[in-house]
């Protein structure tokens, strides 16, 4: 597909601003409610002004559900959309001077515009995923809530008064047995979903028999990669949740430590940090790789940074070989 023009959307809770251009300069603005019939007044607009859609290519920031409304009208008309970062679009704009939603929607469709040869198309997500996807969502909300009661109280008891602090505990404990009983049932309907599904039931299996790898872990993964459609390279992914290096040096006078970025996705980091730290207790390849670069003199988060690559590079390969991880692998050739 040539494309022909480049729309930028700032979006917020109730309106939209889209800025139309082409290869050769601004053509205009629309302010529209964030609905679906302030979607047909842009696309009634855009036939006034003989912009077509199919010729087009619409950039917007990722900005959670309220681009729900953005992304049904890319599904359902089959249009180019691309949800970038608003990190990356700020940071490749270089120094900026004042702010409103016109000028931001006019920046980002200079951005589509600058780099249109990198943008990455968003593809839509299955019904099946964007349920899972909720019921996750849910879950941590019900995570959060339970943490909040509980963690305060205990770390608090060996401070107060015993029998004020039994008394406290007691009345909390009712909020939060429902609230475990509350995220059990959506735990529950998560996995009745994957089971019932042929596609996320057979990832399941593969994904999971990559030791260190539980169901949680999973979810997280499948929602992130769009049952690695986003993804197909370990290494990207690596980077996305936070555990590739990256060198730091200048010179001769800058000699920094290979560190990890901090622009990354910390619950995924979180929970690989989680998977080689259970890994690693274990009687396995990787707890005796961990224990034998430790004892040659390597630092300990270096080493469990490197357990948490192999995990992600473990995971895309059984998911590109179609096949469970198998400790003793014999290859065709063999």
């Amino acid at each position: 597909m040539k494309v022909k023009f480049f729309i930028g959307i700032d979006i917020s809770k109730k309106t939209l601003d889209f800025a139309v251009r082409d290869s050769q300069q601004f053509l205009f603005h629309l302010k529209v409610e964030n609905s679906l019939a302030g979607l047909d007044t842009f696309k009634s607009y855009c036939q006034e002004h003989e912009v077509a859609l199919e010729n087009s290519l619409i950039c917007c920031e990722h900005t959670g559900i309220y681009s729900q409304h953005i992304l049904s009208l890319a599904a359902q008309e089959g249009i180019s959309l691309w949800l970038e970062s608003s990190t990356r679009i700020k940071r490749s704009i270089g120094l900026q001077r004042g702010k409103s939603d016109k000028i931001d929607a006019i920046r980002i469709s200079e951005y589509a515009f600058r780099y249109a040869d990198q943008a990455q198309l968003w593809q839509p997500e299955r019904e099946v995923l964007l349920e899972l996807k909720h019921l996750v969502g849910l879950r941590k909300r019900l995570m959060l809530a339970k943490d909040t009661l509980q963690v305060p109280l205990k770390e608090a008891a060996d401070f107060q008064d015993k029998k004020l602090s039994k008394k406290i505990q007691a009345l909390n404990q009712k909020p939060i047995k429902a609230l475990q009983k509350q995220i059990q049932q959506v735990e529950k309907q998560i996995r009745t979903l994957i089971k019932e599904d042929d596609v996320l039931h057979h990832l399941f299996g593969i994904v999971t028999s990559v030791s260190g790898v539980g169901e949680v872990i999973f979810w997280e993964v499948i929602i992130t990669t769009n049952e690695f459609k986003l993804f197909s390279c370990p290494r990207k992914f690596a980077c996305y949740a936070g555990v590739a290096p990256f060198e730091h040096s200048s010179g001769t006078s800058i000699r920094g430590k290979t560190r990890v970025s901090h622009l990354a996705n910390k619950q995924l980091k979180q929970l690989f940090h989680m998977a080689a730290m259970s890994v690693t207790l274990r009687e396995n390849e990787l707890a005796d790789y961990y224990h034998r670069k430790v004892e040659d003199g390597k630092s300990k988060m270096s080493v469990l940074n490197a357990v948490r690559n192999k995990i992600i590079h473990r995971i895309f390969a059984c998911v590109r070989n179609n096949r469970k991880y198998e400790k003793n692998y014999m290859t065709t050739f063999a």
